[in-house]
């Protein structure tokens, strides 16, 4: 009779059927949320959000300092490396680190290898980079003398205002343009581009090859790349810009996951705190201009060995 009677009070009142489905419901999302990421773990794969054509970063080759990076991580982490290819431009994370897989409801990808640190669509870790803006030029009497991009200033006032600069939009380069005067003389490039096969290193490359400019100011990372890469005719330089108070050049970068996996993010920290010679040797292998967290130049242009895969 009790038994009865709780049953038929249960049925006959909705709001307790509505509390009761709705309990339901949060523990079931909550038992399938991190699921979809220790699914991942456990199948022994290391799964990396990435740009398919973005060199110096990463490429569907492996050819990127990002692709290196993930390597190293795959290996100590006993896991096999498998990508999520999507043009890093609007809607990456969304198409990749929050992304499922159709039919086996597991995420596509685990981990971004480069994002800003504090970057507001993923968690971030603890950096393992921090790089600085640099200009790339070739190696014409004008420029052969420069120590830091700002040494630009010093070069005599006809010079200076024959120069065409390379720059994209919503870049620090353009706030530097603006402050000396030298926003007229500018090349301003879309931020992004609608045609995946386009990414910055080659957009300033055939520029400045073809003369369309004089040289160009970029993130660092892809001014060593360029400099190195170039080996046709006169050389190109790279040389990076000083931190300074007013505008920013310098920048951390770490890993991007998901909200709410502190585990994963952990993992991470550990080997990113323990592996910071490895990482460093493959940045400056790529010339990528590096910053103690002091803010100290450590390289212009990184004097290590040349990847043979970047070319």
């Amino acid at each position: 009779m009790g038994r009865s009677s709780r049953a038929t009070s249960t049925r006959s009142n909705p709001r307790s059927r509505s509390t009761l489905n709705a309990l339901c419901s949060v523990l079931v999302c909550a038992l399938l949320a991190p699921a979809a990421h220790s699914q991942g773990a456990a199948d022994g794969v290391l799964k990396v959000c990435a740009d398919p054509n973005n060199l110096p970063q990463s490429d569907e080759a492996g050819g990127g300092y990002e692709n290196k990076i993930a390597e190293a991580l795959a290996r100590d982490l006993k896991r096999k490396l498998a990508y999520t290819f999507f043009p890093q431009r609007m809607g990456f994370v969304r198409q990749t680190l929050r992304a499922q897989d159709d039919t086996t409801k597991q995420f596509k990808c685990d981990v971004i290898i480069g994002v800003p640190k504090g970057y507001e669509l993923t968690a971030t870790t603890q950096p393992y980079m921090r790089s600085i803006y640099a200009l790339v030029a070739p190696a014409r009497e004008e420029f052969r003398k420069l120590t830091s991009a700002e040494d630009l200033l010093s070069l005599p006032p006809a010079t200076l205002s024959k120069l065409r600069f390379g720059i994209f939009a919503r870049s620090p380069a353009t706030d530097w343009l603006l402050k000396n005067g030298l926003i007229g003389q500018a090349h301003i490039y879309a931020a992004q581009s609608g045609d995946p096969a386009e990414h910055p290193a080659n957009i300033i490359e055939r520029d400045l090859a073809a003369g369309n400019i004089d040289l160009a100011i970029v993130w660092g990372p892809v001014a060593g790349f360029l400099a190195d890469r170039h080996q046709a005719g006169q050389p190109w330089l790279s040389v990076p810009f000083t931190p300074a108070a007013d505008i920013k050049f310098d920048y951390e970068m770490s890993m991007g996951v998901r909200f709410g996996e502190k585990e994963w993010k952990d993992t991470l920290d550990q080997w990113i705190s323990t592996h910071g010679d490895e990482i460093r040797n493959i940045l400056t292998s790529y010339r990528v201009p590096m910053l103690e967290p002091t803010g100290t130049k450590v390289s212009a242009a990184g004097d290590g060995p040349r990847p043979p895969d970047a070319r």
